[in-house]
C-alpha cells in the first residue's frame, strides 16, 4: 500500500476530536485503505494498575455477528469428549500428537480448548501457547468438559479479552467487510464487558482513551465518557 493512500486516509480524520461510538467506527470502515479485508482493531486504555492482583480486567464475549473470520480451533480431549469435539467442528483434536506437532512449529490455530483431565498434558507447550495467548483458561472457558458448547462459542466468533502490563486491553472486532452496522455491534458488546468487567479497587475514571483502526488505517479516538453513560465515574 502506497503512503498516499495512507495520507489520503488520515486526512478524514480530526486529530484530537472524540468521535461518537456511531461516527468513529463508521469513520474507520472509510479510512480502511487496503485493498484486502482489514480487521478492526481496538485499543482500550483503562485506569487500573495491572501488576495489581485485585486490579486484573479479562474476560470472554460471544460477539454478535462473529469475527468475521474462519476461526481454527484446537482441543485437548480424548475419549467421548474427543468425539464431542470432532462433531462440534473442532479442526484439530488430539493429545500427545498435538503437544509434538506444536512442539515441533506447527501453530495454524487460533484458539486452544482442553478438557480438565488434559491439562498436564497441555503444560508440555505451555511455554510456546503462554506468549501467544492460546492457553486454556478456565476463565475464558476454554478448560471445561463441555467441548461442544466451547467449540461452538469459539467458531462463532468469541473474544477473549485482557489488559496488559501497560493497562490497555487490545482487540479485534471484526473484518471492514461487516460493515459499520455489525461491527457498532459488535464494538458495543465489547465495551460493555469491559465495563462490567471494572474491578471494584478501580478508583478515579476506568476508561481513559479509545481508540480504534484498522490494519492499515489511520488511529481513531473515540469518546470514552461515552462507555460509560449509565455507569459511574468514581
Amino acid at each position: 500500500m502506497s503512503g498516499k493512500k495512507f495520507k489520503a486516509a488520515a486526512l478524514k480524520v480530526t486529530v484530537d476530536k472524540k468521535y461518537s461510538f456511531v461516527d468513529g467506527i463508521k469513520l474507520v470502515t472509510e479510512t480502511a485503505p487496503a485493498k484486502f479485508d482489514e480487521s478492526i482493531d481496538v485499543a482500550v486504555r483503562l485506569g487500573v494498575d495491572p501488576k495489581q492482583s485485585d486490579q486484573q480486567v479479562r474476560g470472554a464475549i460471544a460477539l454478535p455477528h462473529g469475527l468475521g473470520k474462519n476461526v481454527r480451533v484446537v482441543v485437548f480431549a480424548k475419549g467421548p469428549k474427543e468425539n464431542d469435539a470432532k462433531a462440534a467442528g473442532a479442526d484439530f483434536v488430539g493429545g500427545d500428537d498435538l503437544v509434538a506437532k506444536i512442539n515441533g512449529g506447527w501453530l495454524d490455530f487460533d484458539k486452544c480448548i482442553a478438557t480438565p483431565d488434559m491439562m498436564a498434558t497441555v503444560s508440555k507447550v505451555a511455554k510456546v501457547l503462554g506468549p501467544r495467548g492460546l492457553m486454556p483458561n478456565p476463565k475464558v472457558g476454554t478448560v471445561t468438559m463441555n467441548v461442544t458448547e466451547a467449540v461452538l462459542a469459539e467458531k462463532k466468533g468469541k473474544l477473549d479479552f485482557r489488559v496488559d502490563k501497560a493497562g490497555i486491553v487490545h482487540a479485534s472486532i471484526g473484518r471492514k467487510s461487516m460493515g459499520p452496522a455489525k461491527l457498532k455491534d459488535n464494538f458495543d458488546a465489547f465495551i460493555n464487558a469491559i465495563v462490567k468487567a471494572k474491578p471494584q479497587t478501580s478508583k478515579g475514571i476506568y476508561i481513559r482513551s479509545i481508540f480504534a483502526a484498522s490494519t492499515m488505517g489511520p488511529s481513531i479516538r473515540l469518546d470514552g465518557n461515552e462507555a460509560m453513560a449509565g455507569s459511574e465515574q468514581d
